[in-house]
């Protein structure tokens, strides 16, 4: 998670979105850059809401915009279970060494998922709670151009993002039935990413 207290704007660090890129890019200039532990660099909106904004309105800010990317949900999905392959994690119940995409995908869907493809919802992580706390603005993962745009002219800087984070090639085919399986459980995760800048 990034903050530019000035610009009152929060970038939100949702899970394989290249986040930790505009992090490294971005740091120098954020007012508070959050790194650990996992759950609070990925603060979901619910997670957000109860840490951080309470504690930016006692600074005195009422209102702080919501910035989040969202990736078309195969794809995301194709991001964990490529960083999931690492050799790292072998032997660890988050590996998906030997596992198929289409496997990782059926265990995704279950409502009982097994660890390695425990990786939460795009939907899940954006929602917007009852105080009325939301993402303000949300892009795509695929219009990067748009994204980079939209924080040149609001931080008043020119952005080069590194390639940081990297996860290997893999096969990312889906059987129909799987796919169509996804589409049906996790609608709102499309249409998040179909109503994203």
């Amino acid at each position: 998670m990034l903050v530019f207290w000035k610009q009152k704007l929060v970038f939100l660090a949702v899970p394989k979105t290249g986040t930790s890129a505009y992090a490294k890019a971005l740091g120098p200039m954020a007012s508070m850059i959050v790194t650990d532990p996992p759950e609070l660099k990925h603060a979901p909106v619910y997670r957000y809401n109860r840490f951080f904004r309470p504690m930016y309105k006692k600074m005195g800010e009422e209102h702080m915009d919501l910035l989040a990317v969202v990736r078309e949900p195969i794809s995301w999905l194709g991001s964990w279970y490529r960083y999931r392959q690492r050799p790292f994690l072998v032997g660890r119940p988050t590996s998906t060494k030997d596992i198929s995409f289409d496997e990782f995908v059926q265990a995704y869907c279950r409502g009982d998922r097994p660890a390695f493809a425990n990786v939460g919802s795009q939907a899940k992580f954006i929602e917007a709670q009852p105080n009325g706390t939301a993402v303000t603005h949300l892009y795509k993962y695929e219009n990067q151009a748009g994204l980079i745009g939209f924080l040149e002219d609001r931080l008043g800087v020119a952005l080069e993002l590194p390639r940081t984070n990297v996860s290997p090639q893999r096969d990312l085919e889906l059987s129909a039935e799987t796919e169509a399986k996804l589409r049906r459980k996790y609608s709102d995760d499309f249409d998040v990413w179909n109503k994203a800048l």
